[in-house]
């Protein structure tokens, strides 16, 4: 399996050459002409999706960016085009807007190589890029004579497994493509994407979502952006129905930092965490099921270190929050603020402890060394 973090979308699919679709006994049935209201019920949906396009989509984005060639790139070159999507937002306090993206669209460009193509044909330039690579989120701030549609953020928490969501971006530079599904999972981290992308807690869907399609909204019903498009796994190198948005509670919540300090502060603890910890090791500990994350090393000065925290301990709590797996942990860690004292429930030798320790500060890690992941 293949991660791809550029999207475009891809060629439509069609089964065959008939118009067979099954819908289920009594609405397929309806849907063919016999009494019923299942062709009425079709039609909302289908005026629901139309609605949320045209409501939304003059806010979506073509976002080119030309950067430094890199050795994968041919030995040749020394620029390289990269392609995706964004969408644009009113900025905080009314500054303005921003256009938000992936960051591994916009990464190595300067804000004058970047080009902003609205769906209404106007070209524009940011005045200012804002980026977080280990969140792969970035903000574009562009400024406009005329005022830009802007889109509406929604509570990504609110997301629910098998609930319809709409994508709309640039697959393979086709702008303005529209595409549909349902979120197919939550709280996806196990998904390599690369060693700058550190922060992984993504919505999965299987909306058709291909290269160049990253940074491009994913809405719900209400025409409301949950999530930005960031990846797609695949054997192929485009749609095979398993993509994945970061939540734009996340996103909002980077974005807010930027703007505020130019950077995201993040909290750390100083442990390395495993990168499999299987059920059967699990039942091993003495765990009543799967949970939890494993500690692999623990960085000497640290907090972790401070509190005690054990190579081979399992953290299953941090204050009230149980936790699920190490990408749970981290992404719980780095969000808390440096010099926030917290407790931390662990599992060592078959039984629970807890340990105090205060949160460190993740810049000041990087500084004084190559930092833990967690």
């Amino acid at each position: 399996m293949r991660i791809l973090t550029s999207l475009v979308l891809g060629s439509c699919a069609f089964l065959g050459g008939a118009t067979v679709v099954w819908l289920g006994p009594n609405v397929a049935a309806r849907a063919f002409g016999e009494p019923g209201g299942g062709v009425a019920e079709l039609n909302a949906l289908s005026d629901r999706f139309e609605a949320i396009y045209r409501r939304l989509g003059p806010a979506v984005t073509s976002v080119e960016a030309i950067k430094p060639a890199t050795p994968a790139s041919g030995k040749t070159a020394k620029t390289v085009e990269d392609s995706g999507s964004g969408v644009i937002i009113q900025a905080e306090g009314g500054r303005g807007y921003l256009v938000l993206t992936n960051n591994h669209v916009i990464s190595g460009a300067r804000p004058e190589q970047i080009s902003i193509n609205l769906a209404d044909g106007r070209l524009l330039r940011p005045s200012q890029v804002l980026a977080d690579p280990e969140s792969d989120v970035a903000a574009l701030r562009v400024e406009a004579a005329e005022g830009l549609p802007t889109a509406v953020l929604g509570d990504s928490d609110r997301a629910r497994v098998g609930q319809w969501v709409v994508a709309v971006g640039s697959p393979f530079g086709l702008s303005q493509s529209v595409t549909h599904g349902i979120i197919s999972a939550r709280e996806r981290g196990q998904v390599s994407l690369g060693s700058t992308i550190r922060i992984k807690d993504f919505l999965q869907t299987d909306t058709a979502i291909n290269p160049g399609s990253s940074g491009g909204p994913l809405l719900n019903l209400d025409g409301e952006v949950i999530g930005i498009n960031t990846a797609i796994a695949s054997q192929s190198g485009s749609n095979s129905g398993i993509a994945f948005a970061i939540p734009i509670n996340l996103v909002k919540r980077v974005v807010r930092q930027l703007q505020e300090r130019g950077t995201v502060a993040r909290g750390y603890l100083g442990i390395q965490l495993a990168a499999s910890f299987e059920p059967a090791e699990a039942q091993a500990l003495g765990l009543d099921r799967m949970r939890g994350a494993k500690v692999e090393a623990v960085h000497p000065g640290t907090p972790a270190a401070t509190a005690g925290i054990h190579v081979g301990d399992v953290v299953l709590q941090v204050d009230s929050v149980a936790i699920r797996n190490d990408n749970h942990l981290i992404n719980l860690i780095s969000m808390l603020p440096a010099g926030q004292r917290v407790r931390v429930q662990l599992w060592r030798d078959r039984q629970a402890r807890t340990v105090e320790t205060v949160v460190g500060d993740w810049a000041d890690a990087q500084a004084r060394y190559r930092a833990p992941a967690q």
